[in-house]
C-alpha cells in the first residue's frame, strides 16, 4: 500500500512553484519533507532523542547539508569515489541554517537534535542552498519536538534594478546584490550577504522584500502540518531547574558589585579577575551542601546578574565595558610590510583585537578549484582565516579548520573580492592570522587584509574596512542602545551581532544575526547608519597607514605577463609531449600556463621574477607564433650561405628563417652569394608570400633596392 502524500505549494511572484511534501520518505525520521523547485529535490529530516544526556547543560544540534553527486548525475571527483567530508559551500550552508534554527529551541532543550538536509535531485537553474532553510523547518513543524515557530530562509538579488527571490545562477551573474535573509513570520533573525557598494537604504529594502516571501513560506509550513494531522502537543521534557529564593539572594547581592565593576572601564583580563571574586563572595553565601545541591543553579543567577548589570549600564548612562561611548571606536594602529618574504602583509591591531594577514601572487594553477554537484568553477581570488586558541589566552586541541573560520574566512573574502580590480592577472591567496581576539576579529581581517592586498600591489579600485555592530534593548521600557565596533562580551550579551563592510561610497558585504524578536526597521536602518560613522573612521586610519595601492609587486613576488596567441600556435607552443613549454620553463626559471579565452585565443601565462627571463619567454612565443604578412619588410640576419642564396632569419622571431634566393640579391646578375652578403650581416628583405612556382616563401633583398637604369645592368652571357 502507497503511503499517503501531503503536499503544500508555494508560489512565487515570477510564477515559478516550491512544492513540500511529506508522508512518503523516511518515516521512522520524526519529522521528514521532501522541497522541489523544478528539478530540483532536498530531502530533510529531523530526529531528536527523548533524554538529555545526564550532565548535558546545552543544546547539541547538530544540522547537516550534503550535496549528493548523483543528484547530478556526476561522479566525485578524485581517487576515492564516495562522498566525503562537506565541502566549504556546504558549510556554509548548514551555518546559515543553523544561526536560524538553534535561538528557537528552549534555552533549557538539552536532548540531542539532528537535522540534516541532502540535495537528491539537481537542476542548474535552481540553487539548492535557498530552499534548505524551508526544508529543515519544515520538518521540525511536522514534530512534537520543543520549537518557538517556523522560519524559512530565502536569497534576495537585485537583478536589473529588480529585486528576485531565489534566482538562478546563471542570473545571479547578473546580480549587483546577493543575500540571504532567515526569518520567522514575525522576525527577521539573520542576515548574510554581498554587494556591490549599495546604500543602507537599498539593503534594508532588499531585507523587507525578502521577509514578505518568507512570510508565505512560513505560513505554508503550518498549513502542510495541519493537512498531514500532525499538529501536536509540544513533547515533555525535563526543564531546567529552578529555585526563587537562591535567584533573589544571588542577585540582590551581586548585581550592585557587578554594575560598579563593569562600570571601571578596565581590560579584558582584569574585568574577568573582579568578575570571577564576586562570583566567589556569591558562592560563599551558601555552604557546601547547598552548593552541591544548587552550584549550578548559583553560576547561572550568577551570570545572569551579571548580564543584567552590563545591559542596564550600557542602557541607561551609555557607558559600555571598556569605558567608551556608544558609538566610540577602539584605539587602532596599523602597519604594513611586515613580513619580509611574503608578497604582502599588514598587521591591524584595534584594541585587544589582533589580524596578521599575508598575501601571496600565483597564476592560473594556483586558483582554488570547485568541485560540486551543483557547480564547477574556480575561484582567482580567496581568503583563509585562522583562530588559533592562543589568540583568546586558552590551550585546547587543534582539530583542523572549525565550521566558525570557515563562515568567518567568506565573510571577509565576500567584502574584499569586489573590489579586486578585473584587470589583475594574479590568483590572489590572502591568509588572516587572529593574533588577539576581543570581538569582531573577521572585521579586523577585512581591514589587514585591505592594506596587505595594497601592500602587495594587487590593484584594488577602493579601499575596504569592517565594523561589527551590537544592541542591546528593553521591550518592556522601550530603550535601546546600539554599540559601535562591539567587544566579545558584548557580543555575548547583546542582542544583536551585525558585521558590514564597505567602502567611502557603500556596503560589500554584512552578516547579521538577531536574538530578539520584532526588531524594528527604525533600529536596524539606525545601526547601519551607525555602522556607516564608524567604517568610514576605521577607513581614515587604513589610509593613513597606506595610502595607495603599490605601483609595483615585491621584487620577490612573481610579475606575471599574459600573451594572446592564435589558438593554432598552442599545440607548437606546447610541443610534443610539452617538450617545448618544458624546456622554456627550465631556460628562463619561469612557470608557463596556457588556457583559453573567451574568444577560443590561447592565454599564456608567464610568470617569474626576473623580468629579462620573462621577456627572453615572449621572444620565444614570438618566434614561434611569428607569421610575416605579404609586402612588409623584415630586418633579418643571414645565418647560413649557400650555392644558390643565402638563409636568413628574422630578427624578431629568432628561430624562423627563410630562403633569400641569389636572384632576389641585387638587380645585378650575381655569381657568387658571397659577393653580395655575407655570414652574419643583418640587413632589410621584403615578404611577397608563397611563391606560386615553388610552394616556398618568397623574400627579396633587391626589391628594397633602387633599380638601376636598363643601361647600366650587367648583361647576361
Amino acid at each position: 500500500m502507497i503511503p499517503e502524500l501531503f503536499t503544500e505549494e508555494i508560489k512565487l511572484e515570477d510564477g515559478r512553484v516550491i512544492t513540500i511534501e511529506t508522508g512518503r520518505l523516511a518515516k521512522q525520521a520524526h519529522g521528514s519533507v521532501v522541497v522541489r523547485q523544478g528539478k530540483t529535490m532536498l530531502l530533510a529530516t529531523v530526529v531528536s532523542a527523548y533524554e538529555a544526556k545526564e550532565g548535558m547543560n546545552f543544546l547539541p544540534l547538530t544540522v547537516d547539508y550534503r550535496e549528493k553527486f548523483a543528484a547530478a548525475g556526476r561522479y566525485p571527483g578524485g581517487f576515492f569515489k564516495r562522498e566525503a567530508r562537506p565541502s566549504t559551500e556546504e558549510i556554509l550552508v548548514m551555518r546559515l541554517i543553523d544561526r536560524v534554527l538553534r535561538p528557537l529551541f528552549p534555552k533549557d532543550y538539552h536532548a540531542e537534535t539532528q537535522v540534516m538536509i541532502q540535495l537528491m535531485s539537481a537542476d542548474e537553474d535552481v540553487m539548492p542552498d535557498s530552499l534548505a532553510g524551508l526544508a529543515a523547518s519544515a520538518c521540525i513543524a511536522l514534530t512534537d519536538i520543543p520549537f518557538e515557530y517556523p522560519i524559512s530562509e530565502v536569497r534576495v538579488a537585485r537583478i536589473d534594478g529588480e529585486f528576485v527571490i531565489n534566482p538562478s545562477r546563471a542570473n545571479l551573474e547578473r546580480a549587483d546584490m546577493d543575500m540571504m535573509v532567515g526569518a520567522s513570520a514575525d522576525s527577521v533573525m539573520m542576515v548574510e550577504g554581498e554587494f556591490d557598494e549599495c546604500s543602507e537604504k537599498e539593503m534594508a529594502d532588499a531585507i523587507k522584500f525578502a521577509h514578505e516571501a518568507i512570510k508565505v513560506q512560513c505560513a505554508a509550513q503550518v498549513s502542510l502540518a495541519k493537512k498531514a494531522g500532525r499538529v501536536l502537543e509540544t513533547r515533555e521534557y525535563n526543564m531546567a531547574d529552578t529555585c526563587e529564593d537562591t535567584a533573589k539572594k544571588v542577585n540582590d547581592f551581586a548585581y550592585d558589585k557587578c554594575y560598579a565593576v563593569a562600570k571601571l572601564g578596565t581590560s579584558k583580563k582584569e574585568r574577568g579577575l573582579k568578575f570571577s571574586e564576586i562570583k566567589d563572595e556569591v558562592k560563599a553565601l551558601f555552604t557546601e551542601e547547598e552548593l552541591e545541591e544548587k552550584g549550578a543553579l548559583v553560576s547561572k543567577y550568577f551570570n545572569k546578574s551579571q548580564k543584567e548589570a552590563i545591559r542596564n549600564l550600557t542602557m541607561d548612562e551609555g557607558i559600555r565595558l571598556d569605558g567608551r561611548k556608544t558609538t566610540e571606536i577602539r584605539p587602532i594602529w596599523c602597519e604594513v610590510d611586515y613580513l619580509p618574504s611574503a608578497h604582502g602583509s599588514a598587521v591591524f591591531t584595534r584594541g585587544e583585537t589582533q589580524a596578521l594577514a599575508t598575501v601571496t601572487l600565483g597564476g592560473s594553477r594556483d586558483a582554488n578549484k570547485i568541485d560540486l554537484p551543483t557547480h564547477e568553477g574556480e575561484e582567482r581570488f580567496y581568503l583563509h582565516y585562522n583562530f588559533p586558541p592562543f589568540c583568546t589566552g586558552e590551550a585546547r586541541p587543534l582539530r583542523g579548520t572549525s565550521r566558525r573560520e570557515v563562515g568567518h574566512g567568506n565573510l571577509a573574502q565576500r567584502a574584499l573580492k569586489g573590489m579586486i580590480s578585473e584587470d589583475c592577472p594574479y590568483t590572489v591567496r590572502v591568509v588572516s592570522e587572529v593574533l588577539e581576539s576581543n570581538g569582531s576579529s573577521s572585521m579586523a581581517t577585512v581591514c589587514a587584509g585591505t592594506m596587505a592586498l595594497m601592500d602587495a600591489g594587487v590593484e584594488l579600485k577602493k579601499p575596504v574596512s569592517g565594523i561589527a555592530m551590537g544592541l542591546i534593548t528593553d521591550v518592556e521600557s522601550g530603550k535601546y542602545a546600539v554599540l559601535s565596533d562591539i567587544l566579545g562580551d558584548e557580543d555575548h550579551l547583546g542582542d544583536m551581532d551585525f558585521k558590514v563592510t564597505g567602502t567611502a561610497d557603500g556596503i560589500t558585504a554584512c552578516q547579521m544575526d538577531i536574538k530578539v524578536k520584532g526588531l524594528s526597521y527604525e533600529i536596524l536602518e539606525k545601526a547601519l547608519e551607525q555602522a556607516r560613522d564608524g567604517r568610514l573612521h576605521i577607513l581614515g586610519k587604513l589610509t593613513e597607514t597606506i595610502a595607495s595601492v603599490n605601483e609595483t609587486v615585491k621584487p620577490h613576488a612573481p610579475k606575471m605577463v599574459q600573451v594572446i596567441v592564435a589558438n593554432e600556435f598552442i599545440g607548437a607552443i606546447i610541443g610534443p609531449g610539452g617538450k617545448v613549454i618544458q624546456q622554456m620553463q627550465k631556460d628562463t626559471d619561469t612557470v608557463i600556463a596556457i588556457t583559453e579565452d573567451e574568444n577560443e585565443n590561447g592565454v599564456v601565462e608567464i610568470q617569474g621574477t626576473n623580468q629579462e627571463k620573462i621577456d627572453k619567454v615572449i621572444a620565444m612565443i614570438d618566434s614561434i607564433t611569428f607569421k610575416p604578412q605579404v609586402n612588409e619588410v623584415y630586418n633579418v640576419k643571414v645565418v647560413k650561405m649557400l650555392d644558390f642564396g643565402a638563409v636568413v632569419e628574422y630578427l624578431n622571431a629568432p628561430g624562423n628563417e627563410v630562403l633569400l634566393h641569389i636572384s632576389e640579391l641585387a638587380w645585378e646578375r650575381t655569381d657568387k652569394v658571397e659577393d653580395v652578403v655575407k655570414m652574419g650581416d643583418e640587413f632589410e628583405v621584403k615578404y611577397f608570400g608563397i611563391d606560386k612556382r615553388t610552394r616556398k616563401p618568397k623574400v627579396s633583398r633587391k626589391a628594397l633596392l633602387p633599380r638601376p637604369p636598363r643601361e647600366e645592368r650587367k648583361p647576361r652571357e
